[in-house]
């Protein structure tokens, strides 16, 4: 079965993005933090709406691609239109339901890309396998918040950790507890 990744960059106060949406604090000074390796592993991005409207304001180019972003790509909203021209699809049904059935389909991993309020319906959905942060050395103060409240506990245990000379440290967990949520 395929694996939903979350891998997103943070700061050390847990913001994923200026309040804005900017992320013109993230360093860019040429290391890989891993995604090469990751790249090669997922064939599938799940995005929010907000955080694709963020991605194509950074890159215009992409809405014209064959495939957004170079691969299947999902967007979850509820007022985009079903068609989007550009090789993505809108998902408006429930997004635990639709993740769960994606996993079970062939193909490489998929991932959870940006924002708090898709990953947070994911994460309570338990359809979210692993979590990796790239915890960049600075404080933002204010901005999008990394993990939204969530209304239960989830278990991690570390599987991979790198200290980067820039001070950037990458860490990896698996979710241990994928019981059906309760609500």
């Amino acid at each position: 079965m395929r694996k939903v990744k979350y891998f997103v960059a943070n700061s050390l106060d847990n913001y994923i993005a200026r309040k804005n949406g900017a992320v013109d604090w993230l360093f860019m000074d040429g290391t890989d933090y891993g995604m090469g390796d990751f790249f090669k592993s997922i064939d599938t991005i799940l995005l929010g709406r907000k955080t694709y409207e963020i991605a194509l304001r950074q890159n215009p180019r992409s809405r014209n691609s064959k495939s957004n972003f170079g691969m299947k790509s999902y967007i979850f909203s509820r007022t985009l239109k079903l068609s989007l021209g550009d090789g993505a699809q809108v998902i408006s049904q429930n997004a635990g339901a639709f993740v769960r059935s994606l996993k079970m389909e062939e193909g490489k991993d998929i991932w959870l890309m940006g924002g708090g309020e898709l990953m947070k319906s994911l994460l309570l959905e338990n359809v979210v396998d692993e979590i990796s942060l790239n915890i960049h050395p600075l404080l933002l103060g204010s901005g999008v918040f990394l993990f939204p409240e969530l209304d239960k506990q989830i278990d991690l245990e570390l599987i991979n950790s790198n200290i980067h000379k820039n001070g950037c440290i990458q860490v990896t967990y698996r979710i241990k507890d994928q019981a059906p949520h309760q609500k």
